[in-house]
């Protein structure tokens, strides 16, 4: 095994002795270049003007290549033909410290922005990527045979390819409008940062001087239908879900929940937009169960199963917080962020029924029309009881649906009632 040869370690707990950063960065500025690059990469030693690494959680698999000797630690990406397939922005948004604080508005034109700096040999790299491809769902091909879509060779292709472009955005956080955005102090927001990973970011604490911090999560990525210009074109229409990640339903069909169901549901209303003329967004955020993990998700659902009288709507949210100690860890407040870095002030038709999204957005001064259930015949047998819960707990019923007159919506534990 190949070893790396030992090197001087540089403890990024220490500050530069008050010297002014080499690269600092101004939050909100109008261009890339007033801003400032982003600079996380662990071969930029005392350039870096972040806390954290690049990455996200694939930074521990990248210490583990280089500790095993198959990576040059040293190694820097060649990003020519990197660039993004369609350009996304400059949009009014991105300027100013409050509308945009947990992306990096410009990190997919760090290329096309910093190319000089980069051949100088500063080593910078982008956190999103713009890119194009077709995706195959066999929830498509069936909506196809029985007439509700068509193949139209522009958004549809022969065979039920659909045509997407797509982005992958790592997370960036601006502490300062973080901790505005969830009401807290910087100071306290930092500390807890820091107690609750184990001390694994001391810089946290110790450098007041850096704002900007690449945490160790999973970011989102984004499937556009249609013209990507439309997406923020008030003259055409937008459909648009917004899905957090479940891997089980996602990917294998698990039907204890409405996830898949209520994801290809989207799809299929995004490609229906698109067709028309406008353009459909799907937005896929990393926060697998409810944002406290795959492990806490299924211990859940066992006490679900086998508490006395069996799964049921009443303690559906009671169940994971017993577990977890908190019902919902995905806190929205940070999800609108992705919808300003895409210039968009209007979702015409929101296919959601989560009134914790509806609300974010609202919030955020995004503008919603219409509003898109899931149909009752998508949902599986076995997520009655998830389906029910959240009706129940707030979630957005349809006119059509809501209970006769003085019908009463089952208790749910753990969870402040709201009337159908």
């Amino acid at each position: 095994m190949t070893k790396n040869p030992p090197g001087h370690i540089r403890l990024t707990s220490h500050s530069s002795g008050g010297k002014p950063h080499k690269f600092p960065l101004e939050w909100g500025a109008s261009t890339a270049q007033a801003r400032g690059p982003v600079i996380g990469s662990t071969t930029a030693r005392g350039h870096r003007n972040v806390i954290g690494a690049h990455g996200g959680a694939y930074s521990i698999y990248r210490a583990l290549a280089v500790s095993s000797g198959t990576l040059d630690p040293n190694a820097r990406p060649d990003l020519k033909d990197t660039g993004p397939v369609v350009e996304m922005g400059p949009h009014r948004q991105w300027v100013g410290q409050q509308t945009i604080v947990s992306l990096d508005p410009w990190g997919h034109r760090v290329a096309e922005d910093f190319g000089a700096e980069i051949e100088d040999g500063l080593d910078l790299r982008p956190t999103i990527a713009i890119t194009k491809a077709r995706l195959m769902l066999p929830e498509v091909r069936e909506a196809i045979e029985l007439g509700r879509l068509s193949e139209d060779g522009v958004v549809i292709h022969a065979g039920g390819e659909v045509g997407v472009t797509k982005a992958a955005i790592d997370p960036v956080w601006y502490l300062p409008g973080v901790a505005e955005r969830f009401g807290v102090t910087e100071t306290l927001l930092r500390r807890t940062l820091f107690e609750q990973t184990a001390g694994m970011y001391p810089e946290l604490v110790t450098r007041k001087d850096l704002h900007v911090f690449l945490p160790p999560i999973g970011g989102t990525t984004l499937y556009i239908f249609g013209d990507p210009a439309a997406i923020c074109d008030p003259a055409r229409p937008l459909t648009c879900r917004i899905h957090d990640e479940c891997n089980g339903s996602d990917v294998f069909g698990s039907d204890i929940c409405t996830c898949r169901p209520y994801l290809t549901h989207g799809v299929e209303e995004c490609i229906r937009t698109a067709q028309a003329g406008g353009a459909g967004l799907i937005v896929y955020n990393r926060k697998e169960g409810r944002a406290l993990g795959e492990v806490t998700k299924f211990l859940v659902y066992n006490a679900r199963k086998r508490q006395p009288g069996g799964d049921q709507a009443a303690t559906y949210f009671a169940r994971t917080e017993c577990v977890a100690g908190v019902q919902d860890a995905r806190f929205q407040q940070l999800m609108p962020d992705v919808i300003h870095w895409l210039g968009i002030k209007r979702i015409d038709r929101l296919v959601s029924m989560s009134n914790l999204k509806y609300d974010a957005l609202i919030a955020a001064g995004i503008e919603i029309g219409e509003r898109v259930p899931l149909p009752p015949d998508l949902v599986p047998q076995d997520a009655m009881v998830e389906i029910e819960a959240k009706k129940a707990a707030g979630y957005f019923v349809p006119e059509s649906e809501m209970p006769a007159l003085g019908a009463s919506p089952p208790r749910v534990v753990g969870r402040d009632i709201k009337d159908y």
